[in-house]
């Protein structure tokens, strides 16, 4: 039953997480702009860490399960499920946009349904490089903060920063993605060029994490504190 409400929690995260943060995106690109849409996905990641979090992880991203799963901290049966449960929410997130730009007089500000893509002002090769980076960053921050005891008050803040600071980077780009299932979902319902450019923001963002999940460990609290230096003049201990 742990299970079964774990895998339902990344579902709904992963869902608000696009209806929110995609959302922002295709009713308020134009008026709002880069900001509001960076704030949005920082905002509502942010409040998913403290609502989730305690039952799931609050992964609501593939990359970030791939990342738990190279760090040793799942199964890969249970990163599975993740993957589906988050893949399945992104695609009812996006759905539930797709009613509301076309029976819901939402007017779709991006044209695209929120989706990623690259041509316009960043290349494929561009594209991929960028969401490489971006991904390993916010992988980065999640893996290191969520192991230290000591910030787990404070780790929805850092984690909700560090996507927001990615999508003040990207949206403009590519439109931001980090997140493969977060790309799935628009892609699916907009079709086109979003759906051939799709592999891009699925494999990269799983690249970025999994090299985060490598260079985490270098960031990793020492199990004991380091032996305190003995004072001058005096022998070290044999």
């Amino acid at each position: 039953m742990t299970d079964i409400r774990r895998y339902a929690a990344e579902f709904l995260g992963t869902l608000l997480l696009v209806f929110f943060g995609v959302g922002s995106a295709v009713a308020a690109r134009v008026q709002g702009g880069v900001v509001v849409v960076a704030l949005a996905f920082g905002f509502v990641m942010l409040a998913l860490v403290y609502t989730i979090g305690p039952l799931s992880g609050s992964h609501a991203n593939p990359a970030v399960t791939l990342g738990v799963l190279l760090s040793g901290n799942t199964s890969l049966i249970g990163a599975v499920a993740y993957w589906i449960a988050q893949f399945a929410g992104a695609t009812v997130g996006a759905f539930l946009l797709w009613v509301l730009t076309r029976w819901g007089d939402v007017v779709d500000q991006t044209g695209a349904l929120g989706s990623n893509g690259y041509g316009a002002h960043i290349n494929r090769f561009g594209a991929a490089l960028l969401e490489t980076v971006l991904t390993f960053l916010f992988v980065l921050v999640v893996l290191v903060v969520t192991n230290r005891s000591e910030q787990t008050v404070v780790a929805g803040v850092a984690i909700g920063l560090t996507l927001a600071l990615a999508h003040l980077v990207g949206v403009a780009l590519d439109g931001t993605s980090v997140n493969p299932a977060r790309s799935f979902g628009p892609a699916v319902f907009e079709g086109g060029a979003a759906l051939r450019q799709l592999w891009v923001f699925i494999v990269f963002p799983l690249f970025g994490g999994a090299l985060a999940a490598l260079v985490a460990p270098l960031f990793a609290k020492p199990d004991t504190p380091p032996p305190a230096p003995a004072d001058a003049g005096e022998p070290h201990p044999a």
